[in-house]
């Protein structure tokens, strides 16, 4: 790409949205759009057609679904263009067999910033720079503004890339509370891990978290009623028991009142 070309830049981890100078260029048309994510996950690298025709059309593709893809590809191309976004359509998608490449760097798209703020945390915490870490895994978290591919009308292929990003949010959130915890800013979790246990009341981490955050706060007796709380929602719902984790936490809870760590 050329220099003005760098100023483009792509969001996944909510609408899919193309910006340059302040406005969204991404196509509104929803095959192309669905097009476009599927070139995005693999920037610079060859995305194969099938893999493109099984996410377009899964198991029901048209007698002439190789002539549609190309007019896709073509229509791709002309928006390109036409929204100022590289000089040469052909060149920024090219066709490579077996299938296309989107000559874009993985540092304008954000779920790949988003991954290297979350390996930038991981270090961090692997050397207990608790702080440093919790910052890290906060820039990792504030590039999300909704749910993945949130304006894109996915298939099989999209579907399952959308279910790991959320996977992949829910780890760097538990990392981030960790690290703030080890960090020593329980207080200020109490809240926002409260409001995420009562939306999410079968979440075993986030209940150990908040029992942590409370116990560290000198607040036991909250920290063993959320333990006894989330026991018999488990029961109830599921007919299970707190996994082994929680039931150690729960121990240290009743045999001390010392900070859990």
């Amino acid at each position: 790409m050329t220099p003005d070309d760098r100023d483009v830049s792509f969001t996944l981890l909510g609408p899919l949205e193309v910006r340059k100078d302040g406005r969204d260029h991404a196509p509104t048309a929803p095959k192309i759009l669905q097009l476009l994510a599927m070139l995005l996950l693999r920037p610079g690298k060859v995305v194969p057609a099938e893999l493109i025709i099984k996410e377009l059309w899964a198991d029901n593709p048209p007698r002439s679904v190789r002539t549609t893809m190309q007019t896709y590809i073509w229509q791709l191309r002309r928006c390109i263009e036409e929204n100022g976004l590289a000089a040469d359509g052909d060149e920024i998608l090219a066709t490579k067999p077996p299938g296309y490449v989107l000559h874009v760097a993985s540092a304008q798209i954000d779920v790949f910033a988003f991954q290297r703020f979350g390996q930038q945390g991981r270090t961090l915490l692997d050397e207990r720079r608790h702080a440093e870490a919790a910052a890290a895994f906060r820039s990792a978290l504030g590039l999300w503004w909704g749910p993945p591919l949130a304006n894109v009308n996915s298939g099989p292929v999209l579907s399952a890339y959308a279910m790991d990003l959320q996977e992949q949010r829910r780890t760097v959130q538990h990392l981030r509370f960790q690290a703030e915890i080890e960090a020593g800013m329980h207080r200020d979790l109490i809240g926002e891990l409260r409001s995420l246990v009562a939306t999410n009341p079968l979440d075993e981490s986030l209940h150990s978290q908040l029992m942590q955050v409370l116990s560290r706060s000198g607040r036991r007796v909250e920290a063993l009623a959320t333990y006894r709380q989330l026991r018999a929602k488990l029961n109830e719902e599921l007919g299970l028991e707190p996994c082994l984790e929680l039931q150690d936490l729960h121990h240290q809870l009743l045999s001390a009142g010392e900070r859990v760590a």
